[in-house]
């Protein structure tokens, strides 16, 4: 067995110090330029922050894409930091292709709910504080996630639903438009007058103070039942007035239906013996 001189140790201690002072101008390189790249990363985020401030762009929108931005851009940085030092770039690009293909293959339906909440905050079919309806739940949008969104109901229960339920399938947003319509249906029995049922419902949508002169309240026959001739009493509120002018409403038709004798009749079923 050959025995380890202090020549050859001499050697190898040189060799090591050759290869780190050649390497070393890679080294500071890449130090310099991770350093610098940093507060470029920095400067770019807050550029772009600004960018979508200025045009209003949705909060949970803005924060989704400064930070896909910072991934991409802090991912190319040490991309580049390795190439400067001399590693193979190409090696690390395929180990993390292949990671997100393999995330995405699991994740597939997160990534749906993912993608259709990026769509909804886009396209904004409805924001924070409006009032929608949306499968087969009503309430007061509370939060607006990437992968779901939260609705206070009525009742005051939460409800959670998937963004990809949400935007696939039809949504009503009550609160987009500034005025609402109030629509009242009531039946009376055939041997009412109409015209002072007519009357009765317009002078209750004119006495409401919450009521818009413009359009005028019309009042329409909408259907001769079977034990009631049905009457429809239309006016025009704004939308945070609605819930009230629509309770008042009901309220005000059966008190003065009671004091003029109208009668609102209910169904009644024949039994042939």
């Amino acid at each position: 067995m050959k025995e380890f001189s202090v020549i050859d140790f001499e050697g190898l201690l040189k060799g090591w110090l050759t290869d780190m002072i050649n390497f070393a101008p890679a080294i500071v390189g890449a130090v310099i330029l991770h350093i610098a790249g940093r507060y470029v990363i920095r400067f770019i985020l807050k550029i772009l922050k600004n960018l979508m401030s200025r045009r209003q762009v949705d909060a949970v929108l803005q924060s989704f894409l400064l930070q896909v931005v910072r991934w991409v851009l802090y991912v190319a940085l040490f991309l580049t930091t390795i190439q400067i030092i001399g590693l193979p770039a190409t090696q690390f690009i395929a180990i993390i292709t292949s990671a997100f293909v393999a995330v995405g293959l699991a994740l597939q339906g997160s990534l749906s709910n993912f993608a259709s909440g990026i769509m909804i905050l886009i396209f904004k079919p409805f924001r924070l504080g409006d009032m929608i309806e949306g499968s087969g739940q009503k309430g007061t949008v509370k939060n607006i996630g990437l992968f779901a969104t939260t609705l206070n109901k009525v009742d005051n229960e939460e409800a959670i639903i998937p963004n990809t339920q949400l935007f696939s399938n039809s949504i009503i947003n009550y609160s987009r438009e500034e005025k609402r319509r109030v629509f009242v249906k009531v039946g009376v029995g055939y041997g009412s007058n109409i015209q002072q049922v007519r009357q009765i419902l317009l002078q209750i949508a004119k006495e409401e103070p919450k009521a818009l002169s413009t359009p005028e309240p019309m009042v329409y026959v909408e259907e001769l039942a079977d034990s009631s001739v049905n009457l429809s009493l239309r006016y025009w509120c704004m939308n945070a007035d609605h819930f009230g002018c629509y309770s008042r409403t009901l309220e005000a038709v059966k008190m003065r239906f009671d004091q003029e004798g109208i009668e609102i009749p209910f169904p009644q079923v024949q039994i042939h013996q």
